[in-house]
């Protein structure tokens, strides 16, 4: 399917079609450019850049003020990518009206949808923020705003597990959200829930039956010495950064740079 601007009624087709969805982690506008200039489908201003990009341990650690930030930069280098913003930790437990403020400040900034975490506990909230005429992606399984309730980054769904798994899908589903993500499922339960459901499901570390996959930037480029283990590294872009760098300073160092043909006024 070739499409100008990517749009909620487009991704509902590509499930429709079979088509696969392509979904990134972005959180500055060259990424975000980058990205969307390769045909991304989605960009996700996922709260993970607590940890890739502010260097927390814990995605609980970000909050408004810098997911509004970095989601106003992802909507600037997005031309075509669907951009959906993350609801950090705090910003939509307490209420409906927290959660449809603070929604509306995220697509103030530029995202297209929100996205937050929970399925049969967080219905409410997903209804009053999409009663509120904004696209909402829900994130069931595995919620990393959870951790420590979840007893850390373990599978969910598992043996009976499985039937709440379900039932948090079906919640997202009733309460209006346009998609949701499926973190740490096992393959067959997310299959099951794929073909149950009406609305896209995004997979990560959940298998290849989902309607779409999303990895974390920094995982898929190998910008860190450890990814997940349902992380491929496509790219050794760290490695690549770093031998730019190595270059650069010994070149100054040398004062081999600048040279003739890198001097502004020659």
């Amino acid at each position: 399917m070739t499409i100008k601007q990517v749009r909620a009624h487009h991704l509902a087709q590509m499930k429709a079609n079979g088509e696969p969805i392509t979904m990134l982690t972005a959180y500055d506008a060259v990424t975000a450019r980058i990205f969307d200039q390769a045909g991304t489908d989605m960009l996700l201003v996922g709260d993970s850049a607590a940890n890739a990009v502010l260097g927390h341990d814990s995605t609980v650690r970000i909050g408004m003020t810098e997911m509004t930030l970095l989601t106003a930069a992802v909507a600037r280098g997005a031309q075509r990518a669907f951009v959906v913003a993350d609801m950090p930790f705090g910003s939509y437990e307490s209420s409906n009206a927290d959660a449809v403020r603070n929604a509306v400040a995220l697509i103030r900034a530029g995202a297209s949808a929100v996205k937050l975490e929970g399925g049969v506990r967080m219905a409410s909230r997903i209804e009053a923020i999409t009663d509120a005429g904004i696209n909402v992606v829900g994130h069931i399984g595995y919620t990393p705003q959870s951790e420590n309730a979840l007893g850390g980054p373990r599978v969910q769904g598992r043996g009976a597990a499985a039937d709440a798994v379900m039932a948090d899908a079906l919640a997202v589903q009733g309460a209006g959200a346009m998609g949701v993500v499926l973190e740490m499922v096992p393959a067959p339960v997310a299959t099951k829930v794929t073909t149950q459901l009406n609305i896209f499901t995004i997979g990560i570390g959940a298998g290849e039956q989902c309607d779409g996959q999303v990895l974390v930037w920094t995982d898929m480029a190998g910008m860190d010495n450890w990814q997940p283990s349902f992380a491929k590294v496509f790219g050794e872009v760290g490695k690549a950064l770093g031998d730019a760098a190595s270059a650069y300073n010994d070149a100054v160092r040398a004062r081999a740079f600048p040279d003739d043909n890198h001097r502004f006024n020659k």
